[in-house]
């Protein structure tokens, strides 16, 4: 996960390092993956008609499309600004009102009132946000009391498919800078605990459950590989990483062999690969 703040800010202008690494490539492509998992987690939120949901980290809409099919007011908050042009963009074809998106950093969002939402929800989004402590203390202060957050965060050190392919593309990356916080630590629960408890939420208010997301994909493992040395920031730098060392074609080889080995799917032309993540549940 060093690759996750290796982007150089411009002289003209500081630029965000999370921002830029959400920015590169197309994570839309990557996302098209998601969307059969994205709706089924969202089936099973309880939502209800007449809520206000928060989608924090929201890409393009993968989790917000399908809650705001549901009837209720959702917010989609990312910090990519072509990933927010996207959700909107897929809001208006589908003829959803009820669903817009806006650019907006985890770490504060400082548009967002107090006790806004009903349901604040961030799957693998907030918790590649640099500042953990900042991020629970935002999520609980735009939740209403009574309200819920969900968090799907990947587990460090778990085999799928998720964090295999960020620890082989941290081991082709430079080191992270001083004072780096992995993403990954959201997915181990004392540190959930910790930071939601200094955001104010006492220990029996939080809850965890390991569950499984699947990527579906219409082209072979190679194939989706491809798509991610192409389209998705943390792996395109791993390979830029790789390549002014001479080992991008081990970085290659490394990666095809975790994909292929992990599609379930009877036919090699098409990729469906579960990966575990641990489900947080926080009621305000």
């Amino acid at each position: 996960m060093s690759a996750i703040l290796s982007s150089s800010p411009s002289p003209a202008a500081p630029v965000n390092p999370n921002q830029a690494l959400w920015e590169k490539g197309d994570f839309t492509r990557i996302a098209a993956s998601m969307r059969e998992s994205g709706e089924s987690l969202v089936n099973g939120f309880g939502i209800t008609k007449g809520m206000k949901v928060l989608d924090l980290g929201c890409g393009d809409g993968t989790t917000a499309i399908p809650a705001a099919r549901l009837g209720v007011e959702v917010l989609g908050v990312d910090i990519a600004r072509n990933l927010v042009a996207a959700g909107n963009q897929r809001a208006r074809e589908l003829g959803l009102a009820n669903c817009r998106f806006q650019e907006g950093d985890a770490c504060d969002l400082r548009d967002l009132k107090d006790r806004s939402f009903d349901l604040s929800v961030s799957i693998f989004g907030a918790m590649f946000a640099p500042k953990p402590f900042d991020v629970a203390k935002a999520m609980v202060r735009v939740t209403r009391p009574g309200g819920r957050i969900v968090m799907g965060n990947w587990i460090p050190g778990d085999p799928t498919l998720v964090a295999q392919l960020l620890k082989i593309s941290s081991s082709y990356s430079p080191p992270p800078p001083e004072g780096f916080i992995s993403p990954m630590t959201w997915g181990v629960e004392s540190h959930v605990i910790e930071r939601f408890g200094a955001a104010g939420i006492p220990k029996d208010r939080i809850s965890f459950v390991k569950d499984s997301y699947t990527f579906n994909y219409s082209g072979t493992p190679s194939e989706f590989v491809a798509a991610f040395r192409t389209y998705y920031g943390p792996t395109m730098n791993a390979f830029a990483a790789a390549e002014k060392n001479g080992r991008a074609a081990d970085l290659q080889k490394e990666l095809e062999s975790l994909f292929e080995s992990q599609n379930k799917h009877a036919s090699k032309d098409t990729t469906s690969i579960p990966a575990s993540f641990l489900r947080v549940s926080v009621a305000v």
